[in-house]
């Protein structure tokens, strides 16, 4: 059931980590949630009724990408986000920081805003604050995200620092541009780099704003993962327990698991679609690069006991064959296989955690990883065999 207002609801907790409810006027978002990443209206590869499909309940949209092309007032014009790219379901869209940072060449960044150069045509752009909720409000999305500085890490303190609290202030123009939208949310940006009393009074103090939610940002981006949880575990006693947390940009199957164990409710990246471009699949028995020679004669299917067509019915042959020709097809079943993987493990710890036993359910999770790393390992050494003894002969 849907609602006219932005709500959420934590319906069950397991330690730190809990499960719940996001409703708003297009649909109920199930927590802990992947959001598959839609950067350019598109979820690569994908049809939007396959997505919706395999259980994704938001997708996410970028807001740097889109406001360059095809352009956020031309969307608008188009009828909105939603019905340009036929996802009639909730949308979350990125304020566009992140992509100033790391794809322009050029970039003057003020107290104003960010001044960059478009790494299409050169063209030169502004992206304040106030223009960046603008666009998100032209783009039809449903949760907002603050422009925010994003560092990159390893990074000195005193970086980290002067980018935290000059989010904190975008963070305040953006909740005035934002106002008040029924059925709508804007989300704060925690930063602080790896400095742990940086990211505290970044909490404190997007908290006391009283946001819709909040997310983490200017983690998985370079660092290990001991420093990623470490900083999780120090911001999670700061973020409101009745708002969603959201961290951005994570991540690997393990960081999931391991993140949601520490009390987050939402995620989203690019990995489960990019590998799966490129030839790497994700399964419950752990990562496959299908490049690989091993694979030209194996018959067996990704995984004959997952529900998704692209994992339960072609052989990894064909789908080496696939990959290895550069066929538009294996790009498709294996970023299948992959999304249809992250929305498996999604419902397997909400239930988990519904249960009372997701440290089990992880347990579980991370044996099914090991065996099938300790079985590729035997594999591989047996078609090296193979091949030794075929040369010999």
């Amino acid at each position: 059931m849907t609602t006219e207002q932005f709500t959420f609801t934590v319906t069950k907790t397991d330690g730190a980590a809990r499960t719940g409810e996001i409703r708003m006027p297009r649909g109920v978002i199930r927590t802990p949630a992947f959001m598959p990443v839609g950067t350019a209206a598109t979820v690569k590869a994908m049809y939007p009724d396959q997505v919706k499909a395999l259980g994704a309940d938001v997708v996410l949209g970028n807001t740097y990408h889109l406001m360059l092309r095809p352009g956020a007032e031309r969307v608008a014009r188009l009828g909105g986000l939603h019905q340009f790219m036929n996802w009639p379901y909730p949308i979350l869209t990125d304020s566009g920081g992140f992509q100033v940072m790391s794809l322009s060449a050029l970039r003057k960044i003020d107290e104003t805003g960010v001044t960059f150069q478009s790494h299409i045509d050169g063209s030169t752009h502004v992206l304040t604050p106030e223009r960046s909720i603008e666009i998100q409000g032209l783009l039809g999305s449903d949760i907002q995200m603050q422009l925010d500085e994003c560092v990159k890490l390893p990074c000195t303190d005193e970086v980290a620092e002067k980018a935290m609290r000059l989010s904190l202030r975008w963070a305040e123009r953006c909740r005035v541009a934002f106002g008040e939208q029924p059925g709508k949310a804007m989300f704060g940006i925690v930063q602080g780099g790896a400095v742990e009393r940086l990211r505290i009074e970044s909490a404190r103090e997007l908290a006391a704003l009283d946001l819709k939610g909040y997310a983490i940002g200017g983690l998985a981006v370079g660092e290990p993962q001991e420093v990623m949880l470490r900083m999780i575990e120090t911001v999670e006693p700061h973020m409101p327990a009745e708002k969603p947390r959201y961290l951005m940009g994570v991540g690997t199957p393990d960081d999931i698991v391991e993140a949601v164990r520490r009390g987050v409710d939402m995620f989203d990246c690019v990995m489960p679609t990019r590998a799966g471009r490129h030839g790497q699949v994700f399964t419950r028995h752990g990562r496959m690069n299908l490049r690989n020679a091993r694979f030209a004669e194996d018959t067996s299917p990704l995984d004959p006991e997952s529900k998704c067509t692209a994992s339960n019915t072609y052989s990894r042959a064909y789908l080496h064959h696939l990959v290895r020709s550069n066929e538009i097809l294996g790009m498709m079943l294996l970023t299948w296989n992959n999304l249809a993987y992250y929305q498996e493990l999604m419902a397997g710890l909400r239930k988990a955690i519904a249960e009372g036993r997701l440290e089990s359910y992880i347990g579980e999770v991370k044996e099914g990883w090991a065996k099938g790393e300790r079985d590729s390992k035997a594999e591989i050494g047996q078609h090296a065999n193979n091949m030794a003894m075929t040369a010999e002969g």
